[in-house]
């Protein structure tokens, strides 16, 4: 009985010190992101929208 909690200690103990270090180095991770192309964040869609309801091309 006494091994079975000592074993089990041990694997909580190794978890939370993985789960620690993950943790950690997920949090020094540096994200960056990328700039919206303009054909690819409406914009164009909406000029074209409005440049046709103001009646040019």
């Amino acid at each position: 009985m006494y091994t079975i909690v000592v074993i089990s200690v041990v694997i909580v103990i190794v978890v939370l010190v993985l789960s620690v270090l993950t943790t950690s180095k997920a949090y020094q991770f540096k994200h960056t992101v990328d700039p919206l192309d303009e054909r690819l964040d409406g914009t164009d869609k909406m000029k074209n929208n409005q440049k046709q309801a103001n009646g040019k091309s």
